[in-house]
């Protein structure tokens, strides 16, 4: 019960087996955060039903796509979605990594025997689908504790198991407008240009639920018993306004549109510099970098300006503020700004492009990046795992599984099905590495 993560290293989930019956982003980011730390994870799928969203950005037989993935996500090696576009975007390779994948068509009584054998040979379980849903292909706590009364069963739902929200169907946008992140974000300007942003509430989910999977980890090893987490990504999401929700409890203020700025702090925006579409974040937090910046800029009258004497009538004229700051950012390179700036002890960063993260020169410094190798998708840089110890830490990790790549081992070894029992699962079509073509 090993990881390919491992390596040989002792990894802190090593023994761990994890079924993954997780989609989209919040879940499969919360699993492979476990992979990378040694449990064995093991995506169970079915070539009857397509993973649009998860395995890609398709929804119908890669047959009745062109061969020009720009509007099917992107990103596919070439543009060209090959002939398993399954197993070649970014957006199932991203977070795939470590994981293995199995095959079982939960729509006969054969998978659901199956199921029950997976329940019985794994510590954990974790799904983030439709709470109504899941449960319909039998996958519910009562289930899955009565077959293995020492599983931890962690549900990541959008809103709640329970509760009026419990059956809505929602995207990462609709979720966070519900959650008040994309009014607060905006921009104050009211057109359609300056609407209401979203902000990802997947990645927070994800990390979340994983926490809270060793939570249930160090319990059972307490109590000797399994237990079933339910960690909704709302409620996961909602504390991250939790200054502005205490102060609207405590002075019933509503805030304002912040788009780049902040409620206290000025300067404090994004500002435009030399070339196109590129920007550079300053923010001056006191009467001293307040003073370095305009030494900097050497524009010293700013300081005898009444309107910008303190912080708070700063703040008060932040737009002719900001407006003078982009005269001066607008004929400067980014990183330069960057750099003068950060001599000086003010926070300031270079508004970056994908290209400019992956060239960064302190992540390369830190060797953060993974190279990947995988015989579909190619040999490609993914992010590494988020932490690093003083102890043994993730080793080479292993491309993102091909749909029913480990078929083989996980029914052989794992559920201990026989060869003769294996050709049967292929017969009956619950085996495979290739979607049914009847499916739409």
């Amino acid at each position: 019960m090993t990881s390919p993560a491992s390596n040989g290293k002792r990894l802190p989930l090593e023994g761990v087996r994890i079924l993954d019956f997780t989609v989209v982003w919040a879940g499969p980011y919360c699993t492979m955060q476990l992979a990378d730390w040694g449990a064995e994870v093991i995506r169970v799928e079915s070539v009857h039903h397509f993973a649009p969203q998860t395995r890609g950005l398709i929804a119908r037989p890669p047959q009745e796509f062109a061969e020009n993935s720009a509007n099917q996500g992107g990103g596919y090696p070439d543009d060209l979605l090959g002939e398993r576009p399954w197993n070649r975007g970014p957006y199932f390779n991203n977070h795939g990594r470590n994981k293995r994948s199995v095959t079982v068509h939960l729509g006969t009584p054969e998978g659901q025997a199956a199921l029950d054998r997976l329940i019985e040979h794994s510590d954990g379980l974790i799904e983030n689908n439709l709470p109504p849903n899941i449960e319909k292909q039998g996958i519910t706590w009562e289930r899955v504790s009565a077959v293995n009364p020492q599983m931890i069963m962690l549900r990541v739902p959008a809103f709640g198991i329970e509760g009026p929200y419990r059956g809505y169907r929602t995207w990462g946008n609709h979720m966070e407008a519900l959650l008040g992140h994309p009014v607060l974000r905006s921009y104050p300007q009211l057109s359609l240009d300056y609407a209401p942003m979203a902000v990802p509430s997947d990645a927070a989910s994800g990390i979340g639920g994983a926490l809270a999977f060793a939570m249930g980890l160090r319990q059972r090893r307490k109590t000797g018993k399994g237990l079933m987490i339910e960690a909704a990504t709302a409620e996961n999401f909602v504390p991250f306004l939790g200054d502005f929700v205490m102060d609207y409890s405590m002075n019933g203020r509503v805030q304002e549109r912040l788009g780049n700025t902040h409620p206290t702090m000025a300067p404090h925006n994004v500002y435009p510099c030399f070339g196109t579409d590129r920007w550079i974040a300053i923010a001056v937090r006191s009467e001293d970098e307040w003073a370095s910046l305009c030494k900097v800029m050497h524009q010293l009258g700013l300081e005898d300006d009444p309107r910008f004497a303190t912080m708070e009538s700063r703040h008060e004229h932040r737009d002719a503020l900001d407006a003078r700051i982009a005269e001066w950012t607008a004929i400067k390179d980014a990183y330069w700004v960057m750099e003068r700036l950060q001599i000086e002890g003010i926070p300031a960063g270079v508004a970056m492009h994908e290209r400019d993260v992956l060239e960064n020169r302190q992540h390369g410094a830190r060797d953060f990046w993974r190279t990947i190798s995988h015989p579909e998708a190619g040999t490609q840089r993914h992010v590494g795992p988020l932490w690093r110890t003083t102890g043994d830490n993730p080793g080479e990790a292993r491309h993102a599984p091909r749909l029913g790549e480990d078929n083989d081992y996980v029914y052989k070894e794992v559920m201990g099905y026989s060869d003769e029992e294996y050709a049967d699962f292929e017969r009956m079509g619950h085996i495979g590495m290739d979607y049914d073509p009847s499916v739409a």
